[in-house]
């Protein structure tokens, strides 16, 4: 069983900079240029909702392999950081049968999830300060590092992608509203 919780562990942290490469790529494209970005709002248009429903799955999903197979005890920023993305899963597969267009609500909770998410991985870095965030005796130090992927990659930053990812998706995309 170890092996297999090494195996997906390493998957997770190789979806993180795969899913920064498409955020970074699509952010200069749409910026660059105005032909790329008709074809990325082509290619996202009427898949948002799908894109950003398995981006929002894939990490509630991997949050609960850290937290009840890995056994990584949650801190409190993790908690809110699962607060935001956790609900997005559901709605997104509600808007996805319901052809429903969710993007403020998710654009809403993904940039409020990605502040958390991105002060989270400071705080692991060293570079921002621990606000409220110490042990407090039912939770682990929020400074805890417990994956550390190609030298970089830690949970709080494999969901600051997702967050931004789930922005990306929502601010290109038409909502899949038919």
């Amino acid at each position: 069983m170890p092996s297999t919780i090494e195996a997906i562990k390493y998957i997770l942290g190789l979806l993180t900079p795969i899913a920064q490469a498409v955020v970074v790529i699509s952010l200069f494209l749409a910026i660059v240029s105005k032909s790329a970005r008709g074809k990325i709002l082509e290619i996202i248009s009427s898949r948002a909702n799908l894109f950003a429903f398995v981006v929002a799955l894939t990490a509630t999903l991997g949050s609960l392999f850290y937290s009840e197979i890995a056994h990584y005890d949650p801190c409190k920023l993790c908690w809110l950081q699962r607060i935001f993305m956790y609900p997005q899963a559901i709605l997104f597969g509600i808007a996805l049968w319901k052809r429903s267009n969710i993007r403020a609500y998710s654009i809403a909770l993904s940039g409020v999830g990605a502040v958390i998410a991105g002060y989270h991985y400071l705080l692991q870095r060293g570079i921002a300060p621990s606000l409220a965030c110490s042990s407090v005796g039912y939770s682990v130090s929020c400074a805890k590092i417990f994956v550390m992927n190609f030298g970089y990659i830690t949970i709080p930053l494999m969901a600051f992608t997702a967050f931004a990812l789930i922005i990306i998706t929502q601010a290109f995309g038409s909502g899949d509203k038919k």
